[in-house]
């Protein structure tokens, strides 16, 4: 047995040694938009931004499950006029990217809800006059 012992610790002070070689760590930092190359791209039109949506498969997946097939869509999209496809487009560009957040915050108000009763119910807390500590 004493030799187990022996071994792993051999193996844990090589170990050790090998972390304290100097190693060139990698590097990185966060890239600013302006320094992004957007060279050869030129922007997208409000009505080509627009119709490139329905390019995309989610997007597709999405009107489809609400009854609207893309190319529908894109028809209706074409039948706008400009101020009306500026105007859906500004719009479009000044939308939250996750929601507005109350889907957010009535899950977690529903976590620590449960986690609340069941911390009552095991004992552990009484913040609920309503439950009976399990014995």
């Amino acid at each position: 047995m004493p030799t187990l012992n022996r071994t792993i610790a051999r193996a844990l002070v090589a170990g050790l040694c090998t972390l304290g070689l100097p190693i060139p760590a990698a590097q990185a930092e966060l890239v600013a938009t302006d320094r992004v190359e957007t060279a050869g791209q030129a922007p997208l039109s409000p009505r080509e931004l627009l119709g490139s949506l329905f390019n995309r498969t989610d997007v597709r997946a999405a009107l489809e499950r609400q009854g609207v097939s893309a190319d529908d869509a894109k028809a209706r999209v074409d039948a706008l006029s400009d101020d009306e496809v500026e105007q859906v487009a500004a719009r479009f560009d000044s939308l939250p990217a996750a929601g507005s957040g109350i889907e957010t915050a009535l899950v977690i108000g529903f976590l620590v809800f449960v986690t609340l009763l069941i911390t009552d119910i095991l004992g552990f807390t009484k913040v609920f006059s309503f439950t009976r500590p399990a014995k």
